[in-house]
C-alpha cells in the first residue's frame, strides 16, 4: 500500500463491526511516505454486541461480547511489518510474533475516544472475552453461543459453537418464506455444527437461529447486504479562537480540547477568547473555573465562579443549573473560607445534578464542626442520590461511630467492603475502631505511597486527622510526600512540635522518583 495516500478501506473482522484502515485521520501523512506506520482498523459504528479476531489456519480466534451500547468502541491494531513493527513483534512477544492487539472501550465511542465522569459517578458495565474455533467469520454471538452463515457457489456453510453443554438445541436455517434446515442437535465447545446446505440465495436472504429445548431464542443472525460504505470525513483541526465565530462555539472547542487532552492546543485559549467578548457567560466562566480550579488556581478561580453565579441569578435568583455554586463551593473551601463555601454548596443543592457532590461537602465541614448529628443528615441525602458513593459511604460509617451507633456503624462498613474490596478507608476504620492488626489491609494497599495519601485525604476533608495520621504511618515506603502530609494534618490538629518533626523527617528522604503533584498537594503546599 502506497503510504503517501490516506487510503481507507473497510472487511468485517467479526461481521457487524466494519473498520475503517487508517493511516491517521485528519493528518497529512505523506511526510512518511518511507517510513512503515502502524496499522489500526477502528470501528465507527456496530449494530452487534462482539468484537473478534480469527486465525484462520487454526481454526481458532478469540471474541469480545459487551453491549454494543455501551461498548461501540473497537479497534485491532498492528505495529506493521516493517523493521519497526518487527522490532515491537519482539519486544511484546514470546516468540517473535506476530503480533496483534485487539481493543475495546467501555463508554467511548471508539478505543482511543473519552467519556466525562462526574465527580463521584460510577460507571458500571460487564464485558467478556471468550476463545471460540472453527467458525470462521462471526456473524453473530453472544456469552452462549456463536453464529457463522456465508455463502459460495450456492452453498450455505452454517456453523454453530456453544460456550457450554446445550441438549436438545435446535438449529434452523431459513428463508423469508421457508425452513430450508433444520436440525436437533448436542452442541459444546468440543461438539460443533457445521453443515454445507444448496440454497443458491445469497446470505442477506438467509436467517439462522439457535434455540434451546424449551424453545428459547439462543441466538439468531441475518448477515447484512453488502454496500459500499461512505468514506467517513477526517476530523477537522480546531480554528484559532479569533476565526470562531460565536461564543457557544468557543465554549464547545474549549471543552472538546479538555476532554480529550490535546498536546498542542489550549483550551483556556478559547475560553479567554469568549470571555473577552462576553465576560459574563455562564458557561465559558464554569469552564474557565474550574479548570483553574485544577490547577489549584483557587482565588481565580472563584472570580470567574461569581461571575457565572452573577450572570445565572440576572432574572432568577434560583438558576436552573447550579454548577457555578458548586464550583464556588470547592474554590472557597480549597482557601479554608469554609463558612462562605457551607453556604455555596447550600445553594448549589437546589437543584439535583450537584446534589449527591454537595451534600458530601455540607456533611464534611459539619464533620469539621462536631456537629454529627446534622452531618448525618446531610451525608445520607447525598447517598440518596449515588448510594453507591464510596467517599460518602465511609464519611457515614465514621459519623455513626461519632455519634456511638457502632452496630450500624460496623455494619456500614462491612456493607462497604462487601461493595468493594479494595475500600482501603473502610477496612482502617473498622481496623482502628475494634483495634484489630492492619496485616490483610496492608497486603492489599502493598506500600504505595498514593493509596496511603489518597485514604488520608479521604479522611483529613472531613477534619479526620487523627485518622489521616495514622493511615499515613503504616505505609513503609520512603516517599517524603508521607511525611509532608504527615505533618500537614498534624499542623491542622494543632501539634506543631510533631508537624515540625515530620518536616525534618520529609526533609531528610530521598525525592528520587517522588512526584508532588494533584489538587490535594496544592492545598496542602501552596507554595509548590
Amino acid at each position: 500500500m502506497d503510504h503517501g495516500k490516506r487510503n481507507v478501506s473497510r472487511f468485517p473482522i467479526a461481521t457487524g463491526t466494519y473498520y475503517k484502515h487508517d493511516y491517521g485521520a485528519g493528518v497529512d501523512i505523506s511526510r512518511y511516505k518511507n517510513i512503515p506506520v502502524p496499522t489500526s482498523y477502528m470501528a465507527y459504528h456496530s449494530d452487534y454486541d462482539f468484537v473478534g479476531g480469527y486465525d484462520y489456519q487454526k481454526q481458532a480466534g478469540i471474541l469480545h461480547i459487551a453491549d454494543h451500547h455501551i461498548s461501540p468502541g473497537k479497534k485491532q491494531w498492528t505495529w506493521g511489518c516493517g523493521d519497526f513493527g518487527q522490532a515491537w513483534d519482539r519486544n511484546l512477544t514470546d516468540e517473535d510474533g506476530p503480533y496483534i492487539e485487539l481493543m475495546t472501550g467501555m463508554f467511548t465511542d471508539n478505543q482511543p475516544d473519552f467519556t466525562w465522569l462526574a465527580p463521584f459517578e460510577e460507571k458500571t458495565f460487564t464485558q467478556y472475552f471468550m476463545p471460540y474455533k472453527k467458525v470462521g467469520c462471526v456473524q453473530n454471538a453472544s456469552t452462549e453461543a456463536v453464529l457463522g452463515l456465508d455463502v459460495q457457489d450456492g452453498k450455505a456453510r452454517v456453523c454453530v459453537y456453544a460456550t457450554g453443554v446445550l441438549e436438545h438445541a435446535r438449529v434452523t436455517l431459513r428463508t423469508k418464506d421457508a425452513a430450508l434446515f433444520e436440525r436437533t442437535v448436542t452442541l459444546s465447545p468440543t461438539q460443533i455444527l457445521e453443515e454445507h446446505i444448496p440454497t443458491g440465495l445469497p446470505a442477506h436472504e438467509l436467517t439462522l437461529t439457535l434455540t434451546d429445548s424449551n424453545g428459547r431464542t439462543i441466538l439468531s443472525c441475518t448477515p447484512p447486504k453488502k454496500n459500499v460504505e461512505p468514506v467517513p470525513a477526517p476530523a477537522q483541526p480546531a480554528l484559532e479562537p479569533a476565526k470562531i465565530a460565536t461564543c457557544e462555539e468557543l465554549y464547545l472547542t474549549g471543552q472538546h480540547l479538555k476532554q480529550y487532552r490535546h498536546a498542542t492546543y489550549l483550551p483556556e485559549d478559547y475560553y479567554l477568547e469568549g470571555l473577552r467578548r462576553d465576560p459574563g457567560d455562564i458557561r465559558l466562566n464554569t469552564a474557565y473555573g474550574m479548570l483553574l480550579l485544577r490547577r489549584a488556581c483557587f482565588s481565580e478561580a472563584e472570580t470567574h465562579f461569581r461571575a457565572a453565579v452573577e450572570r445565572s441569578t440576572w432574572k432568577n435568583p434560583n438558576p436552573w443549573n447550579s454548577e457555578p455554586y458548586f464550583g464556588l463551593g470547592l474554590s472557597l473551601l480549597y482557601q479554608d473560607k469554609e463558612e462562605e463555601a457551607f453556604d455555596a454548596f447550600y445553594k448549589s443543592v437546589w437543584s439535583a445534578a450537584q446534589q449527591e457532590m454537595a451534600f458530601y461537602y455540607i456533611a464534611a465541614i459539619c464533620c469539621r464542626r462536631g456537629r454529627w448529628q446534622e452531618a448525618l443528615a446531610h451525608v445520607e441525602r447525598s447517598l440518596v442520590k449515588n448510594a453507591h458513593n464510596l467517599k460518602a459511604r465511609g464519611l457515614r460509617a465514621q459519623i455513626l461511630l461519632q455519634l456511638e451507633q457502632r452496630e450500624a456503624a460496623f455494619a456500614q462498613l462491612a456493607d462497604n467492603v462487601q461493595l468493594d474490596p479494595f475500600d482501603y478507608r473502610s477496612r482502617l476504620v473498622r481496623e482502628m475502631a475494634k483495634g484489630l492488626p492492619h496485616d490483610e489491609t496492608l497486603a492489599l494497599m502493598g506500600d504505595r505511597a498514593s493509596s496511603f495519601i489518597e485514604c488520608a485525604i479521604d479522611f483529613a476533608e472531613a477534619g479526620f486527622y487523627a485518622h489521616a495520621v495514622k493511615t499515613l504511618r503504616l505505609c513503609r515506603a520512603a516517599s517524603p510526600m508521607l511525611k509532608y502530609y504527615e505533618a500537614f494534618y498534624l499542623e491542622q490538629s494543632g501539634n506543631s512540635s510533631d508537624a515540625f518533626n515530620a518536616l525534618t523527617e520529609a526533609a531528610a528522604r530521598s525525592p528520587r522518583c517522588c512526584f508532588p503533584i494533584g489538587l490535594k498537594m496544592q492545598k496542602c503546599f501552596p507554595s509548590l
